[in-house]
């Protein structure tokens, strides 16, 4: 396994969405509004993941900071 500094925000936002994946999986045996909410929480924390691999690979400042805060917008979206 390759070293990855401990800080790396790259590899802590692929954790997050793997935990929040694990969770919302739990939550997704349960019916109604619930099923629903662990599912769009799932979506957001991966999106979240998934638009900082892609900021990571901007063409320029201002695409890195459009993506980046893509990549905030869907995190705060985790919290509520």
């Amino acid at each position: 396994m390759p070293s990855v500094a401990p800080n790396d925000l790259g590899e802590r936002t692929f954790r997050f969405a793997c935990d929040v994946v694990r969770f919302c999986h739990g939550l997704s045996k349960e019916p109604g509004i619930v099923r629903n909410a662990a599912w769009q929480l799932a979506a957001a924390a991966t999106s979240a993941a998934a638009n900082y691999q892609e900021a990571k690979a901007a063409y320029s400042r201002r695409d890195f900071a459009a993506k980046n805060s893509i990549v905030l917008k869907e995190l705060r979206e985790s919290l509520l």
